[in-house]
């Protein structure tokens, strides 16, 4: 118990120190107001399908932004629900809302990089943003993420938003699962032109135009479900200049409701996350469990054993550091600090899907999503 006790401490206090220097290096964008940019006009492109749950709300926040041009391209990815006539019932009321149907999904595309190739081509402003149908964005989003696109004279700006979280089963996985992404995103990294290592999300993406042409755009990642991830590595590979930054304060998201939507929607990358590496899969999973679970079962062993005071207290200072990591990102992410008590639960469940979409590639060389199989 006492070796356990160490190695336990050990690991928590080098996740905690990793932890600390990496959100040194985050930058975080703020709403602006400042008349004195010649704000672009730009094309907001927005992949739709089977969204009639969050697809009004969405779009609203983006034609209510105080902008002063700019047009929304919705493209409907051949969707069985609503979401096409919510969309359309619309256009009357707002004169740059362009609604595109979507093609028929052609053999070598994956949906969303084919919907977003679609509105692409629609598009008719210099700078492309492209984004999700589940967000909803402050007034200021657009204008404070084109004034900081323009006044640190970037590529690409990609923006993580603040997290809303409803059922039981949101706040005790998703919380986990957000740290995890962070925690990956080595932002000193990412964000310096020394390094290979790239980050996108796909919930923001800000290009100029000219630079996504150069890149190859959707085109060049028609076949990857981490499209998002695989456009910014392009960016930096060709040497484009980009940001990942912080935009909880103009943009959020509530991106599932259930414990099913949760399973389903991030079965389908945790795996491609991990490079498709079995062995990196089962480490992490080591890590996440070790951190948040395990601390509490080495405080319990080492009172049933009777280690004494040292071990004992020991044990307790590496529950007390994982607690404070917890409500540190109960802070970051507005939730009540009574819910750093379901970060265990979460761990197994995320640590659960990690291994189920492990499996769901190396066993059945596929992934699903939205009603669909791609292979891998």
């Amino acid at each position: 118990m006492i070796l356990i006790t160490i190695f336990q401490l050990f690991l928590i206090v080098l996740v905690v120190l990793y932890l600390s220097v990496n959100m040194i290096y985050l930058v975080k964008v703020v709403p602006v107001e400042d008349e004195s940019v010649d704000y672009p006009y730009l094309s907001v492109c927005i992949p739709a399908r089977n969204e009639e749950r969050d697809i009004k709300a969405c779009v609203e926040s983006l034609l209510h932004q105080d902008y002063p041009e700019f047009e929304v391209i919705v493209v409907d990815d051949n969707s069985t629900d609503e979401t096409a006539e919510i969309v359309c019932s619309m256009k009357a009321q707002y004169p740059n809302l362009v609604f595109v149907p979507g093609k028929q999904l052609e053999p070598d595309w994956f949906g969303k990089p084919y919907a977003l190739y679609q509105a692409y081509k629609k598009s008719r402003g210099k700078y492309l943003l492209f984004t999700d149908a589940d967000l909803i964005y402050q007034p200021q989003a657009l204008k404070s993420a084109m004034h900081t696109l323009i006044s640190r004279d970037l590529d690409l700006l990609t923006l993580m938003p603040a997290a809303i979280f409803g059922s039981f089963w949101e706040r005790a996985v998703q919380p986990v699962i957000f740290g995890f992404i962070a925690a990956l995103t080595r932002f000193r990294k990412i964000n310096s032109p020394n390094y290979d290592s790239a980050m996108g999300f796909g919930a923001f993406l800000l290009f100029k135009k000219e630079s996504y042409q150069r890149i190859g755009g959707h085109r060049s990642v028609r076949q990857e479900i981490l499209d998002d991830v695989m456009l910014a590595k392009n960016a930096k590979r060709n040497g484009l200049s980009m940001l990942v930054a912080d935009g909880k304060r103009l943009f959020s998201i509530r991106m599932y409701h259930s414990l099913e939507e949760i399973w389903v929607g991030w079965r389908k990358n945790m795996f491609l996350a991990m490079k498709g590496s079995v062995i990196r899969t089962f480490y992490y999973v080591i890590v996440i469990l070790c951190f948040v679970l395990t601390p509490y079962i080495v405080v319990i062993g080492n009172l049933w054993v009777g280690t004494g005071g040292i071990w004992v207290g020991s044990a307790l200072f590496g529950l007390i550091l994982t607690l404070v990591t917890g409500l540190a990102l109960c802070r970051q992410l507005n939730l009540e600090k009574r819910n750093v008590f379901l970060f265990p639960l979460g761990a197994i469940i995320m640590s659960a899907i990690m291994l189920n979409s492990m499996t769901q590639i190396v066993f059945h060389g596929r992934a699903e999503w939205r009603g669909r199989t791609y292979e891998q």
